[in-house]
């Protein structure tokens, strides 16, 4: 009993770390940092990802009149001209706004401030990239979430039955594959579905890699039962399917991730955005 709680501690530690991982080092996560202008530091933070309708509103705080900027915008992967919009300066906030886009559509963007001697751009190498994304109900969001998480702990408790002289694995496995089942076969598309218009952009219909993570996730525990039956060792599939689900998790969701193909939509002029 007493080893069986360890293993569970050390399961959710561990999906808790992943967790924290792979949304730090996902290309979602917003890009912040510090500058130094009129010698006071302006701490900022530019987002990556926009959920719902909506310009997508790019702001700094300054706290500072005499600093002022301007936010530069084009499609990703277009030959589009930067389009310049400059920042307006209300209650110690410099702030901008960048066209909403279609799902799945993305913009690159990069902030110039400038004080009475220097002038400073953000990021210093290249430009943010922001993808657009449908508004997702809340609830769904919170169970498919919910069910991954949990499903990650109980696959990573299965593998660490590897180091148990009795292992009983039936009953995680069957936990790991019905929760991975209804987390992101059934709640995942429906939540692909609000947020990029389509239910399954994964193999062998696309290359999303958030749908092929979960399709791989499956199979590996899927084999996993298979091996619980036939193999003489069986304990030992649990760990390597458990290492592997973790090394899958721990690919940033966006990474390869649903993206809109300028090319293929009709030619548009790309409009200065509405002040």
């Amino acid at each position: 009993m007493k080893q069986s709680l360890i293993f569970w501690i050390f399961a959710i530690l561990i999906t808790v770390g992943a967790g924290i991982y792979q949304k730090r080092t996902g290309p979602t996560y917003a890009i912040d940092g510090k500058i130094i202008l009129n010698g006071k530091e302006i701490e900022y933070e530019l987002e990556r990802s926009h959920a719902g309708e909506g310009n997508q509103i790019v702001k700094i705080e300054t706290r500072d009149e005499t600093v002022s900027g301007f936010v530069e915008w084009k499609r990703f992967k277009t030959s589009d001209e930067w389009m310049i919009v400059p920042m307006k300066y209300e209650n110690g906030i410099l702030s901008a706004e960048i066209p909403h886009q279609p799902p799945a559509g993305k913009l690159a963007y990069r902030v110039t401030l400038q004080d009475a001697q220097r002038t400073v751009t953000l990021p210093e190498k290249e430009a943010v990239v922001i993808r657009f994304r449908g508004d997702v109900p809340e609830a769904i969001l919170i169970i498919h979430v919910a069910l991954m998480f949990i499903g990650l702990v109980i696959s990573t408790r299965a593998g660490l039955e590897f180091f148990s002289k009795e292992p009983n694995l039936k009953k995680l496995i069957v936990w790991t594959i019905g929760l991975f089942a209804v987390g992101g076969l059934i709640f995942g598309p429906i939540v692909q579905k609000y947020a990029f218009g389509a239910y399954w952009t994964g193999w062998p219909f696309g290359g999303d890699m958030t749908d092929n993570k979960t399709a791989a996730m499956i199979l590996l525990w899927i084999i996993t039962a298979i091996a619980l039956r036939k193999s003489a060792n069986p304990k030992r599939w649990a760990l390597a399917a458990a290492v592997l689900t973790l090394v899958v998790y721990l690919i940033p969701h966006s990474v390869l991730g649903s993206e809109l193909d300028y090319s293929k939509m009709d030619k548009q002029p790309v409009t200065e955005v509405v002040k």
